[in-house]
């Protein structure tokens, strides 16, 4: 009876709860989850058991698809363990209500209210066909997955043998959700794709399986509706939603822009002693892997300060809304340029591509960036001074905190020198930054309603 009466309270209460707070719970509980597993000593390769902070970092950088890690994946983690980090990267890199909504639909063919309410709060109600939606992300992640697991193999298991089907999985997996986690330790450890940056043919795989997941579900879903209706529809012009196309532009536009500074800046230190065709590669590579996959192609320490503050700006900026990546994302930044812009024209409102943009949209941006901004410079200070007796730069600190705040996990050889305290802080910026400023807000906090309407009157303040 009291069984049934806690049980029946839990199940009232989670119903009660917010999506935004189901979201958010659905991260911690599978961070706690992967912590858990982790610890245990057959996780670890030794056969003791890892620290629980450290279990806590990896299980929270695998949930939030980081990358940072305190120790090489393959040489510091049992085959188990391995397999622990690739289903917290999967379930991280799509969100674990992602998968329960689609185990929903494959159950009951339908979904309830309370399941609309909850995808569409994941997809910032950007859809109204939300069955379509889940069934081609499980349908485009998995066929992505696969097919980069195979393609990786043609290269790795000629190679390696047996192991090389086993980390072409694992990293088709870890690149499309842009995770950053790479079993490369098993030729070198600590290396990761620096050890095949000569070979195109791995990096343009790695490189088309980030770009896809981290371009955004929602895109990949226009994409898949606009060919079906071309293929179908022999007259008329078929278009991509307003949404789609800035995200495509200001991809391409940051892949191009990043690939540049980082060809011009490193062209005579990290890249002097390459070949054209290599130079490009590297450079290309950093570019996408810099948003939001955290795959590295050189060593960070030696690059230039230039190109490591170029990087934490591809950082910050991160992926698209809705996909595996972090970051600001990539909408959020044109709408802040494009208001600045608007301003500067003298327009009463953003416009953005000949479209107004609603200010709610404006507002949000803006606080997006601000939070984080604040955040990342917050944290830096902090493990600079937790940290003060290992004399680390504040470039390299910063570039840390960029990383685990925008979940990509790139790092300049910092992450396993850190103390306990500075893990904590960036176990916290890593959550947040999977999850979102706002939405993590919005889940702790209570909206007070206006019933009365009210009005409040209008303060006059000089700004400039």
């Amino acid at each position: 009876m009291i069984k049934e009466e806690i049980e029946g309270g839990l199940i009232k209460k989670i119903k009660a709860s917010s999506p935004i707070r189901l979201i958010v719970s659905s991260f911690i509980i599978l961070m706690i989850f992967g912590t858990l597993l982790l610890s245990l000593p057959f996780s670890s390769s030794d056969g003791n058991s890892k620290s629980f902070v450290d279990s806590m970092f990896t299980a929270t950088s695998a949930t939030c698809v980081t990358g940072l890690s305190i120790c090489d994946t393959f040489t510091g983690w049992s085959y188990f363990g391995q397999a622990v980090i690739l289903l917290l990267i999967q379930c991280g890199g799509l969100g674990l209500l992602t998968f329960a909504t689609a185990f929903t639909l494959i159950a009951r063919k339908r979904l309830g209210l309370r399941d609309l309410q909850i995808v569409k709060e994941y997809t910032s109600g950007s859809i109204t066909d939300i069955p379509k939606l889940i069934k081609t992300i499980m349908l485009m992640t998995f066929s992505c997955e696969i097919a980069g697991a195979i393609l990786l193999s043609f290269a790795f298991v000629p190679r390696y043998g047996s192991i090389g089907i086993w980390v072409s999985i694992f990293t088709a997996v870890s690149a499309f959700c842009n995770a950053g986690f790479d079993l490369f330790g098993f030729i070198e450890p600590g290396k990761s794709m620096e050890l095949f940056a000569n070979d195109i043919y791995i990096c343009v795989v790695v490189m088309l399986l980030i770009a896809v997941g981290s371009i955004g579900f929602l895109v990949i879903f226009d994409l898949n509706k606009a060919i079906r209706e071309k293929l179908t529809q022999k007259k008329g012009h078929i278009g991509l939603s307003y949404h789609s196309k800035i995200v495509i532009v200001t991809t391409a536009v940051l892949i191009v822009f990043g690939a540049v500074a980082f060809f011009i800046s490193e062209y005579n230190n990290i890249l002097k002693d390459l070949n054209f065709g290599e130079q490009i590669n590297i450079s290309f590579f950093h570019a996408i892997s810099s948003r939001t996959a955290g795959f590295s192609i050189t060593d960070l320490s030696r690059i230039h300060d230039i190109t490591k503050f170029i990087t934490v700006i591809l950082m910050f900026i991160g992926a698209s809304p809705v996909s595996t990546g972090g970051g600001i994302k990539t909408t959020t930044i044109v709408v802040i340029f494009a208001t600045v812009i608007s301003v500067l024209k003298g327009e009463d409102e953003t416009v953005l591509f000949k479209y107004r943009v609603n200010q709610k949209i404006v507002y949000s941006a803006i606080a997006i960036a601000v939070i984080s901004l604040t955040y990342i410079l917050l944290i830096t200070g902090i493990i600079a001074a937790i940290e003060s007796e290992q004399n680390i730069s504040m470039f390299n600190i910063l570039l840390e905190t960029t990383s685990a705040y925008s979940t990509t996990g790139l790092s300049a050889s910092v992450t396993t020198s850190l103390k306990d305290a500075s893990k904590v802080v960036l176990i916290v910026s890593m959550l947040i930054g999977r999850v979102g400023p706002l939405s993590l807000f919005l889940s702790i906090s209570s909206r007070k309603p206006n019933p009365n309407g009210k009005v409040l009157p209008e303060g006059k303040i000089i700004v400039g």
